[in-house]
């Protein structure tokens, strides 16, 4: 007995025409989603082993804080008897996603992306191997400035205030960090991608500078609610000049595609 989703994809169902019929996409859904799940319960079940290790790593920029604060131990708050669970399952979840997800952004393009040329099919993986690098690189600046985002958020307030987290609280703070940051980063790819496929236009773009200027300090300070301009500017310029790096690569593409548009009458 042949497992679908262990092996080769099946064969997907065409209809008369050649194309793929609904009952074609639907298997074909159903496919990647079960490797996609599957890529995800591993990489669940690898961070739920060394959740130890990496929650002491990610309690750091806390731990620092709190020595910041004479304080002689680092330690967070218990509210509720299935806290500390919770918070395991919290942090298996999202390691997992992020451990799967170049699996999983490699199921998706492959299920959106069927009717594309040889070459332009080759361009999928290179598509594949930027998202993840750019998505770690946001999240690793992201961990680079949590530490001064802390110390921001912390200073408000009386002195009277005595910072102490629960576990759970912190984890969603610095995963929030992470995630807003690193999707951030995907900007480029996104607009690249999105003038490849002829969604937006490299014209549309370049006219488009200033309106994106704005977007990007809005999305900013949407992405780091600490009222702290180095954080705003640490996010904000990077993704403007994401933005015009879109567009020269956008028009290299332009000018590679044109010659071959003009020999066959296009």
């Amino acid at each position: 007995m042949k497992v679908p989703f262990l092996g080769k994809s099946p064969e997907p169902a065409l209809g008369p025409t050649g194309e793929m019929t609904l009952l074609g996409h639907l298997t074909e859904l159903r496919t990647r989603l079960i490797r996609s799940l599957i890529a995800v319960s591993i990489g669940v079940a690898i961070v739920f082993m060394l959740s130890d290790r990496i929650f002491g790593v990610l309690e750091g920029p806390y731990c620092d804080f709190q020595a910041k604060q004479n304080k002689s131990e680092c330690s967070f708050l218990v509210l509720e008897p299935l806290e500390p669970f919770r918070v395991v399952l919290t942090l298996s979840g999202w390691g997992g996603l992020i451990l799967a997800l170049p699996v999983v952004l490699y199921q998706l393009g492959r299920f959106i992306l069927p009717g594309l040329y040889p070459n332009e099919r080759r361009a999928l993986l290179p598509f594949l191997g930027a998202s993840v690098v750019l998505l770690f690189g946001g999240m690793s600046v992201a961990f680079l400035l949590i530490p001064k985002a802390l110390e921001v958020l912390l200073e408000f307030g009386p002195d009277s205030f005595d910072p102490q987290f629960t576990a759970d609280k912190y984890l969603g703070f610095f995963v929030k960090m992470l995630f807003a940051f690193g999707v951030a980063a995907e900007l480029p790819l996104v607009l690249i991608f999105l003038q490849k496929i002829g969604v937006v236009s490299n014209e549309t773009l370049r006219k488009n500078r200033r309106v994106a200027a704005v977007a990007v300090v809005i999305l900013g300070a949407i992405i780091t609610p600490t009222g702290d301009p180095f954080i705003l500017a640490a996010i904000s310029v990077p993704m403007y000049f994401f933005y015009e790096l879109a567009i020269l690569i956008g028009r290299r593409m332009k000018a590679q595609k044109s010659p071959v548009g003009e020999e066959v009458g296009v």
